[in-house]
């Protein structure tokens, strides 16, 4: 059973900014307004123990435990004062699906433990409207996730359970690096 809302429970309009949101975050033709543009480079290292051969062991999916994984990173450039990461699927049905959207966590962290936040680290709303990890629930071999790690030249004026569409863009404008692992899961 596959965990993507239906098409009729979004709005056209929310749809749309959500688009244009990953446009900014994803580096597909559009810059935002601190210099990380389509061109720069990736600078930051994502990895996790947990990806062994670029799997998503199904302990982290909707068919296990439903935890979120361990995240580890490096590469941030001077600057950074928080990081956020962001767990989505840009080939849904309706792209693109956010499992998880964590920010402010301390600029001193380069690392996630599974199933657990930093003290500090905020979550926003994915795209079910929940301030969680909403696990991964491959209906297909290969299905792809990816697990984008954001080097930040602020902490987010945010608080828990931010709308998507507001992290988003907060994240955009923010935003001075960026890393990336993207996993594969099987059902």
């Amino acid at each position: 059973m596959s965990r993507y809302p239906r098409a009729g429970h979004r709005t056209r309009a929310g749809a749309i900014a959500v688009a244009v949101l990953m446009l900014f975050l994803c580096g597909c033709g559009v810059a935002n307004t601190t210099g990380l543009t389509p061109d720069a480079p990736s600078t930051m290292t994502v990895t996790s123990a947990a990806f062994t051969g670029g799997v998503l062991p199904q302990h982290f999916t909707c068919h296990g435990s439903g935890a979120s994984p361990p995240l580890d990173w490096s590469g941030s450039p001077a600057g950074t004062k928080s990081y956020a990461i962001v767990v989505d699927d840009s080939a849904a049905p309706i792209t693109p699906y956010i499992y998880w959207i964590v920010f402010n966590i301390p600029q001193a962290t380069t690392d996630l433990q599974a199933a657990q936040l930093p003290p500090g680290a905020e979550v926003a709303n994915n795209s079910l409207g929940q301030a969680s990890y909403d696990p991964p629930c491959p209906d297909k071999p290969g299905h792809s996730y990816r697990f984008t790690v954001y080097a930040l030249s602020s902490t987010l004026n945010l608080s828990k359970g931010a709308s998507t569409l507001e992290a988003w863009q907060a994240i955009a404008n923010a935003a001075i690096a960026r890393g990336r692992v993207a996993v594969k899961a099987n059902p």
